[in-house]
């Protein structure tokens, strides 16, 4: 092993997203090393790209970039090399290729991926959808979801809506109750329906945790938490069991979240999105021209 710590630094001309995207999932790889990130954003004038080389000298350490600007990649790949510090552009690879590929050369255009387009105002729209319809609210209005998400209490139904709002994607997140009826929406579902459970250990520990939350503050004895349903072992496995039979009934798809992350969850869910519209297109009957 070379080194125990080591300096990343990250120099974006945008928010950053991209590279810290990318060092999360390459310095994961490497479990004996620390990791000491600077993240140098907003990076667009030679004034503030001095910031960060001093930066980097002050604390040596490989560099990726993002930088589009040819005077200011210039300016750091040769500020570099005097400092004897390695730097890798992480977007030459693919501009290059598609640059080959289309046939002509790639704008040099900072941040561009951030412009105020109709895919941004799409997302907001969805950000606010999924806040107007979480938790099985404004019902009537599940009739404009792309996505409707249907499990138990605390089954990460929540944040997964939100990440995917974040595609622009209008997620719905509906409450599976023993005993309470469904919303009509779902007799009759204009989008898909994808279920998700885990593990009755896993959701219990969830839910006492949760408890300790909404109960702190309250009288000792006023809540007994362990003779609760919500958190009974018992009354926890049979109420995933009816949600999983109930899931099945309808054919709608089940996921396991219990050892997924929300970022693994949401993948899949968009899996299961585009095979549902892919037999939609299959079975939709063409009508012929007249």
């Amino acid at each position: 092993m070379i080194e125990d710590r080591l300096n990343l630094h990250l120099i974006s001309d945008a928010t950053g997203e991209t590279l810290n995207a990318i060092a999360r999932a390459t310095t994961v790889q490497f479990e004996h090393v620390q990791i000491n990130y600077h993240r140098w954003n907003l990076i667009r004038t030679r004034f503030q790209l001095q910031s960060a080389l001093q930066g980097i000298e002050a604390e040596p350490g490989p560099v990726l970039s993002t930088l589009v600007d040819k005077t200011l990649r210039a300016d750091l790949e040769l500020a570099c090399q005097q400092m004897n510090v390695s730097v890798v552009n992480v977007l030459d690879p693919v501009i290059s290729l598609l640059q080959e590929k289309i046939g002509e050369p790639a704008g040099a255009r900072p941040g561009r991926q951030y412009i105020l387009d109709p895919d941004y105002f799409r997302r907001i729209d969805a950000m606010h959808y999924v806040l107007e319809h979480d938790d099985g609210q404004q019902q009537p209005g599940i009739a404009e979801a792309d996505l409707l998400l249907v499990g138990v209490s605390r089954s990460s139904k929540t944040p997964t809506c939100f990440y995917l709002a974040n595609r622009g994607i209008k997620a719905a997140n509906i409450p599976l109750v023993p005993g309470l009826d469904l919303p009509v929406g779902l007799d009759n579902p204009p989008c898909p329906v994808i279920g998700l459970t885990l593990d009755a250990p896993a959701l219990i520990d969830i839910r006492r945790h949760r408890l300790r939350l909404i109960t702190t503050g309250t009288p000792i004895g006023a809540v007994r938490q362990d003779r609760s349903d919500y958190v009974d072992e018992e009354s926890v496995r049979a109420e995933l069991l009816w949600a999983r039979r109930l899931c099945t009934r309808r054919g709608w798809p089940v996921i396991d979240v219990t050892r997924r992350s929300i970022e693994e969850t949401a993948a899949t869910v968009l899996q299961l999105i585009d095979a549902w519209h892919e037999r939609r297109r299959k079975t939709t009957p063409k009508i012929s021209p007249v």
